[in-house]
């Protein structure tokens, strides 16, 4: 992928003397991953600390970053019908700063630059620190730029991630990137390819962005990684276990609470569910993609556990941990599935009883070994999804009708979206509770008895 010229280090002096601009209102759209909502606060942050305030609508905004997502094709769609809109805009405001930033912007640069010209920027992932200054150069002189570099080498460490425990708006729950990149290059992902290789956050840098949000009042942290689990590796400091790093997040004052997402099963160890056992802060809830319930599917994906190995994790973990919640991801309509390995897939989910999935029609990334595959139609891939989301939507319903008459430990985080009159907030096992109670409340953690079950989750009341 061809890269623009970027302004010379003189020229970037020469910028930072200038008076600064009057400065207006910036508005972020984020697609994607909880990762991309993090980076997109890191994008607020900096353009707060240059004097841009937020907009309340993005036709107001001065300047305009969107994140954007590759994983499936859906959202870089949307990406690309928002600057057609956004096209319009600029014409009637030239003084409009746009950027576009995230997995699409590293893999489709010449894509934005041909199709939306009026682009002033594009920003890779592993330079989301730049926004600031690409804003700031595009305010004064209108020239395409982009700045794409991803770290090269296998297991370099995070370490370019400046004042995150001062930048942070409080919050009662947030997320905590501990890992960036993935090295498992599953023939379906773009992920290694738009976030570079593996590489971890510094254990002192994790614990010191936790201590200040917990100085803030976060009561909840999750920590994100593509495959959190493998945390730790190639550390300046040595080899730091995942469930190392839990029981020393556990000990920081004011953080009740700890989740995890994304674990990978051929990295989930015994260590790690004796943590979430015997670590009173450590959620019993686990998110872990199955992606197929059969064996060789598993082996086209380059997914590098089997069906057998998997239910033996679940097994484990509901034999220490009663009660466990337990989530997965599946795609279906993988390139060659046929119906009997799809009808494996619904054996394996039934088996399992998952509390709750995401469902997805595989979509091709152009750029992996799976996008030159032979596909499926459409058609039947949607009538595949079709199935197993009415077989899990069934098992969700039953396993949710099993906890009534149970009490749970809720974190009540305010009004349900739905029912204004109704508090909510999650179980430790990740289960949706609403209920009545006062405001008051918020921010508080309780007891609920539950009363009623959806297939959402649960409906209850205040102890």
């Amino acid at each position: 992928m061809a890269l623009d010229s970027q302004i010379a280090p003189n020229n970037l002096q020469f910028l930072a003397e200038r008076p600064r601009p009057q400065r207006g209102t910036y508005f972020v759209q984020t697609w994607g991953c909880q990762m991309n909502e993090e980076d997109s606060e890191q994008l607020c942050a900096s353009l707060e600390q240059i004097g841009f305030t937020p907009a309340t609508t993005i036709q107001e905004a001065q300047v305009v970053l969107l994140n954007t997502c590759s994983v499936r094709k859906k959202p870089e769609d949307k990406a690309f019908s928002l600057l057609g809109f956004l096209e319009k805009q600029k014409k009637a405001r030239p003084d409009m700063v746009i950027g576009v930033c995230g997995c699409m912007a590293q893999i489709r640069c010449d894509d934005i630059k041909r199709r939306a010209p009026h682009v002033d920027f594009v920003l890779g992932t592993g330079q989301i620190t730049q926004a600031s200054s690409l804003v700031e150069e595009a305010l004064v002189a209108r020239k395409f730029r982009s700045r794409l570099d991803l770290p090269e080498r296998k297991g370099a460490v995070v370490e370019d991630i400046p004042q995150r425990h001062i930048r942070r708006t409080p919050k009662l729950k947030a997320f905590v990137p501990i890992q960036y990149g993935c090295d498992k290059f599953c023939t379906f992902c773009i992920v290694p390819t738009t976030r570079g290789r593996e590489r971890s956050r510094p254990t002192e840098d994790i614990l010191e962005e936790i201590r200040g949000l917990a100085g803030q009042g976060t009561k909840e942290v999750t920590l994100l990684g593509q495959t959190v689990n493998s945390y730790g590796k190639n550390l300046a400091e040595g080899r730091v276990p995942f469930s190392d790093l839990l029981w020393q997040i556990s000990e920081i004052e004011g953080i009740e609470r700890i989740r995890y997402t994304s674990p990978y099963p051929r990295d989930f160890k015994s260590d790690l569910i004796d943590t979430i056992r015997d670590c009173p802060k450590v959620m019993e809830h686990v998110h872990m993609p199955l992606q197929s319930g059969d064996d060789e599917m598993l082996k086209a994906m380059k997914r590098q556990y089997s069906v057998a190995s998997f239910r033996e994790i679940v097994a484990e973990l509901r034999e220490k941990i009663p009660g466990v919640g337990i989530t997965t991801d599946i795609i279906v309509g993988f390139p060659g599935e046929t119906d009997e390995q799809f009808e494996n897939t619904l054996a394996t989910v039934e088996q399992v009883g998952f509390d709750g999935a995401y469902m997805f029609i595989y979509s091709p990334r152009p750029g992996t070994p799976a996008a030159t595959m032979p596909q499926l139609g459409y058609d039947l891939k949607l009538g595949r999804l079709e199935r197993l989301t009415e077989l899990q939507n069934r098992i969700s319903r039953e396993r949710n009708a099993a906890q009534i008459g149970q009490t749970f430990e809720v974190l009540i985080e305010g009004h349900s979206p739905r029912e204004k009159e109704l508090l909510m907030g999650y179980s430790r096992e990740f289960r949706q509770i609403r209920f009545p109670g006062s405001t008051e409340r918020v921010g508080r953690i309780a007891k609920v008895r539950v009363t009623q079950a959806h297939q959402w989750g649960l409906s209850g009341e205040l102890l």
